[in-house]
């Protein structure tokens, strides 16, 4: 069968397709600025916008939608890069935070804690991204114990192989603790296991930017690095590329942006599969523009769920997370049987 060339996705056309991307994910966060069981036309978001809506309008528009479209779209571009990285590095096109165990690892210890803690007073708010932080190191180191040969190294098709068993294990945990919870918090659990955007007010966006803000530009600072490791680590190591060093930098910064993202977004899978998948076709495999193209196609993918979610069961949700797996679950099998054993 006759291979499709690879789109080298460079210079004015690889710069043309982020900005119909970032026009697309303007013209997806519109639609679900109206998106929601009480209405607003086109007309009445812009002239909430500039200060001219009623107060239920206001309440509406500033204080519910936009700062969940605003996680939407910082949760999308984080699991969408954190998953572009996580293949780069292990060099499968399987890899990605939920696949790894990242996305369970951080989701068990925000789980755990609010259990115990009310999600919505400030401190927990902003310590949750921390914690997280620490269940998804906690299951990456745990991964690469398991998929570890001496000799070897951990070889990428065992590293997919003990994340997804790591990840069963601890989804039958999550929900053993669950039994054990009064009904609101087992309610929470089962809406947070589903992959529905949970934090949806202001201060979730301030506890995700901070960490948004400064591990994002730094991975994107690193894409030279990740064009040089991209040709092995003899070659990288020749052009002078700390290998070691670049590796596990770039590793803890993917792990701590997924581990953020969870904290915020709940159970979410796949973003991180099919985002760069669908960047590296658009504009090709230099790290330069594929990042910033992974960035916007998974804001778009998650907003785009969540605003279908919103509004095709109204007044019901369906979680974008289920709307995501609808997608990405056939993907990830045509993945899985294109890969290399």
């Amino acid at each position: 069968m006759r291979r499709r060339p690879v789109r080298a996705g460079g210079g004015a056309g690889g710069m043309a397709v982020v900005a119909v991307l970032a026009l697309l994910v303007a013209v997806v966060a519109v639609l679900g600025m109206n998106t929601g069981y009480m209405k607003l036309s086109a007309p009445d978001v812009l002239r909430t916008l500039a200060g001219k809506g009623s107060p239920q309008q206001h309440l509406i528009l500033f204080d519910f939608r936009l700062p969940r479209i605003t996680v939407a779209l910082l949760v999308g571009a984080g699991f969408a890069v954190s998953g572009c990285v996580l293949q780069s590095l292990a060099r499968n096109a399987l890899a990605e935070p939920a696949t790894l165990g990242i996305t369970a690892g951080a989701g068990l210890a925000v789980i755990l804690f609010i259990s115990y803690f009310p999600a919505v007073t400030a401190a927990p708010v902003y310590v949750l991204p921390a914690l997280a932080l620490g269940g998804a190191a906690a299951a990456a180191a745990l991964i690469y114990l398991l998929a570890y040969r001496k000799g070897e190294g951990a070889a990428p098709t065992r590293l997919i192989l003990s994340g997804i068993a790591l990840t069963a294990g601890i989804n039958a945990v999550q929900i053993v603790w669950a039994l054990k919870l009064n009904p609101q918090n087992y309610a929470f659990v089962a809406t947070w296991i589903a992959g529905k955007i949970w934090g949806g007010g202001w201060p979730f966006v301030w506890a995700l930017l901070p960490w948004a803000g400064v591990l994002l530009p730094l991975i994107f600072l690193k894409a030279r690095v990740l064009n040089a490791l991209n040709l092995g680590d003899a070659a990288a190591s020749g052009i002078g590329v700390a290998v070691g060093r670049e590796r596990l930098l770039l590793m803890g910064a993917a792990v701590a942006l997924a581990g953020a993202c969870v904290a915020v977004s709940g159970g979410i899978g796949f973003v991180g599969l099919i985002a760069p998948h669908l960047a590296r076709r658009l504009v090709g495999p230099r790290h330069q523009i594929l990042l910033p193209a992974s960035a916007l196609t998974g804001s778009l993918l998650l907003l785009a769920a969540d605003t279908i979610g919103r509004w095709i069961m109204q007044p019901a949700e369906i979680p974008a997370g289920v709307v995501v797996a609808v997608i990405g679950a056939p993907y990830f099998l045509y993945l899985l049987a294109r890969a290399k054993a």
